[in-house]
């Protein structure tokens, strides 16, 4: 029974954890009811037998709970006992509604834009993804107490704001779901490439955000959901090859891409194709037809540049930002030469808004070396070494310096 009841906690706690916060309207208090309908289930149920709907059993048994809890403090707190009886009054009228509505609403409350992205980031991990305060610690390689502190300031933040517990409607989802599929984005990429740190991956980050947009994907299917889902998908696909047995990194020109997930390819292109061929899609799935081009490659060699600059250049028409200007760049560099791409990364450095982010000057200098250009090759790859702050990147670029120094490549 014990195993069976460890089991169950991992299958459904978020679920009902979910509900208990909709219904009691407190983060800390609904964690609460959570333990103790757990403690009383393996107090009971190897004895009395499983209910025959647990999930409700536990609902049930923690809402009764916390508001026996608020009772007992409430004997000298008129206001504590009067939010007691609305609770039990508001509960026991209210129709039952679907676990899966509650979690709905429980991500789109952690993402709510008025918590700041670390917030939203810590606060989902902990509350949906059901990670502990140290794990989500660890994976922003940050102390358990500012992560603690940043989880109770969020969770003030949407009581004090009266920030409502509901998956918005009509007009209002359109914004609120780009904040959802922001995070959990902002997620995925912490863990696929770390800003800073040792190690270039961090599976726990990837693999929740996954887990997250299939979530998302079942309870609402909106078309950039699916793209999300596709994009993430894709990249991870590349996992084994992207990093060689040191924990250096693996350029993708330099990739086996014989150890790429076949099956995660497939999933993510059916996506594609899925969402693309209707309408509503956005810059998510753009981003994910980009890697399903390079996924479709059997070789370097043969990947398709033109039509991937292509994609970028409809990208930055829907989401332009300097970042999809580089990445184009790169593209047509590959497409019709280093020197073309040059052009455009010189363009782009005179606008000055990359000049702090490291991928820019690295893919400069990459263009330059291509070009002979070695004296500018080496002091951008110069630049991008005091901007990088994650170890297996620096490493690679300080390799790439090293076989310039060695001579022309």
């Amino acid at each position: 029974m014990k195993a069976w009841l460890d089991r169950f906690y991992q299958q459904e706690s978020r679920r009902v954890l979910a509900t208990l916060i909709r219904l009691l309207g407190d983060f800390d208090l609904a964690e609460e009811a959570l333990h103790e309908a757990f403690v009383a289930a393996m107090k009971q149920w190897p004895q009395e037998g499983i209910p025959a709907n647990p999930r409700a059993w536990l609902v049930s048994t923690g809402r009764f709970r916390a508001i026996d809890q608020i009772r007992r403090r409430a004997r000298h707190d008129a206001i504590l006992a009067q939010l007691a009886e609305q609770l039990d009054t508001v509960t026991n009228e209210e129709p039952p509604e679907s676990i899966e509505d509650d979690r709905l609403r429980l991500i789109f409350t952690c993402c709510h834009p008025a918590l700041s992205t670390d917030a939203q980031l810590a606060l989902t991990l902990r509350e949906v993804g059901g990670l502990t305060t140290e794990e989500v610690a660890r994976a922003f390689l940050a102390r358990p107490t500012t992560i603690a502190q940043r989880i109770v300031r969020a969770k003030a933040k949407i009581r004090d704001a009266g920030i409502p517990y509901e998956v918005p409607e009509g007009e209002a989802l359109a914004p609120r779901l780009e904040s959802v599929l922001g995070t959990i984005y902002l997620m995925f990429n912490e863990g696929y490439s770390a800003r800073s740190g040792e190690q270039l991956l961090r599976r726990a980050l990837v693999d929740e955000a996954i887990r997250l947009a299939r979530l998302l994907c079942e309870l609402l299917p909106e078309p950039e959901a699916f793209g999300l889902l596709a994009l993430m998908l894709l990249h991870d696909a590349r996992r084994d090859a992207r990093i060689d047995a040191n924990g250096d990194l693996v350029p993708l020109e330099e990739q086996d891409r014989n150890r790429w997930r076949q099956d995660q390819i497939e999933e993510g292109r059916n996506l594609v194709l899925r969402v693309m061929t209707g309408r509503g899609y956005g810059a998510y799935t753009l981003q994910a037809a980009i890697a399903a081009v390079h996924a479709e490659a059997e070789r370097f060699e043969d990947t398709d540049w033109g039509q991937i600059a292509g994609l970028y250049t409809v990208l930055h028409g829907i989401a332009p930002s300097p970042v999809v200007a580089l990445n184009r760049a790169v593209a047509v560099a590959m497409k019709h030469g280093a020197a073309d791409g040059l052009a455009l990364l010189e363009a782009l450095e005179a606008d000055g808004r990359l000049a702090g982010y490291h991928p820019f000057h690295a893919a400069k200098a990459d263009l330059l070396r291509r070009l002979e250009r070695w004296d500018e090759a080496r002091q951008a790859y110069q630049r991008a070494l005091t901007l990088c702050g994650q170890e297996p990147e620096r490493r690679f670029l300080q390799r790439r310096l090293a076989g310039m120094d060695a001579g022309p490549v």
